[in-house]
């Protein structure tokens, strides 16, 4: 029952390797992948071509032709076909499936590091031979959301200081082009290592939507929280008060300067203004930022009357981290982490544009911060938390001895 490759394929194969040389090796897989699955099947039938045996399963029952993509080029096999009580599918054909998906989530790695699809399309065609679309790309793309769903998903922990913040991408939806938002989330852990807890895809940063993706970090399991920074979105503002009741929040600082300035009246006390409010800032305690704070707002109270009232009222918001170690404070008084690695997801963004779902925004967007959150993990620590630890005991034992004092008067 044994088929052979007889001598003429043999011969083929050989007079294509002579004359093509290793542009011939695609003609050649086809022709001996072609010969192999024959093979196989007249062992699935227990039979060879018009054999007759007790042990017959079933009969062949033609070909049926099939495209696949390889590192050596786009190769059409005849995939044979039978009838019967026996089901066959080539295992060589299965391995070579399995390589083909291996070409497939390369492809997608490099639509994740931000290549464009014309480049993709040139690598390949220059590689392999093939030509890809960029609905191919995207579809293959696909081949990564199962492991980052995971990744989503994944347990958290205690992280004392929380970043939050989001910024806007194009999504194509029902026949227009829609700015959705997406929310990112970074947590600074315990030993001091900064790592993204969550990232999510809406069409506003309405309450709902920040509270969903909060709500969503606490049911994995997210605690201890200690700070939180953030600027002052009323849906974000209002989704913390919510669940983050008695968390300090600490207004960003960046943000805080740059809303400044639309309360200047005249450009030219611009700088002026910028620098005043940073040597708010940059005072060494709390309670002389404060000191400072009221100084500025009667600076201010008769050349810009706004601006001072503007002052008086949210400046207050940014001095929260003064409340934190002093060795933290640079570090978590703004979003600049997360403004940073906005800069990094846009970078590779632009050269999508335009997302044709959010699916496909959260996907590409996932596997970026996916990739910088493990080289973080993987990195130096962002923040000693030793001075932390230490700020903590000061706390308890200061309550200690107010409790001792109390009880003793």
């Amino acid at each position: 029952m044994t088929r052979q490759i007889d001598g003429n394929t043999i011969e083929t194969v050989m007079e294509l390797l002579i004359e093509n040389g290793f542009d011939g090796f695609a003609d050649v897989m086809r022709i001996l992948l072609n010969e192999a699955m024959k093979i196989e099947r007249d062992h699935a039938l227990g039979a060879g071509p018009y054999e007759r045996s007790e042990t017959r399963k079933g009969h062949a029952n033609g070909y049926k032709p099939k495209t696949v993509d390889t590192r050596m080029g786009r190769v059409t096999v005849d995939v044979p076909q039978v009838r019967g009580d026996v089901q066959f599918y080539p295992s060589s054909l299965e391995k070579g499936c399995r390589s083909e998906r291996a070409l497939k989530l390369a492809i997608a790695e490099m639509y994740v590091k931000g290549i464009s699809t014309r480049r993709v399309n040139g690598v390949l065609e220059k590689m392999c031979g093939l030509d890809i679309s960029s609905t191919q790309v995207s579809r293959v793309a696909t081949l990564l959301d199962e492991e980052l769903d995971t990744w989503r998903q994944r347990p958290l922990e205690a992280f004392p200081y929380l970043v939050l913040d989001a910024h806007y991408e194009k999504v194509r939806q029902n026949g227009s082009v829609l700015s959705c938002a997406v929310f990112t989330a970074i947590g600074v852990t315990p030993d001091g290592k900064r790592e993204i807890l969550g990232v999510s895809v809406s069409l506003s940063e309405a309450e709902v939507h920040w509270r969903a993706f909060l709500k969503s970090l606490l049911d994995r399991g997210l605690h201890g929280i200690r700070c939180i920074v953030s600027d002052a979105h009323d849906g974000l503002q209002a989704a913390l008060r919510a669940l983050f009741t008695g968390v300090l929040w600490q207004r960003c600082q960046f943000h805080l300067q740059r809303n400044a300035q639309a309360y200047v009246p005249t450009k030219a006390m611009q700088p002026q203004v910028t620098q005043d409010i940073r040597d708010i800032f940059n005072a060494p305690t709390g309670e002389l930022a404060r000191m400072r704070l009221t100084y500025y707002v009667e600076k201010y109270a008769d050349s810009a009357p706004t601006l001072a009232e503007w002052m008086e009222a949210n400046l207050p918001e940014g001095l929260t981290v003064f409340e934190l170690p002093q060795s933290h404070r640079k570090r978590m008084r703004t979003t600049n982490m997360l403004e940073r690695l906005h800069e990094e997801v846009n970078r590779r963004t632009r050269v999508a544009r335009l997302f044709p779902n959010e699916a496909s925004l959260l996907r590409l967007v996932s596997a970026i911060e996916m990739e910088i959150s493990e080289d973080w993990i993987a990195g130096k620590r962002y923040l000693n938390m030793s001075a932390e630890n230490e700020n903590a005991d000061k706390i308890v034992n200061s309550n200690k001895k107010r409790i001792y004092r109390k009880n003793v008067a």
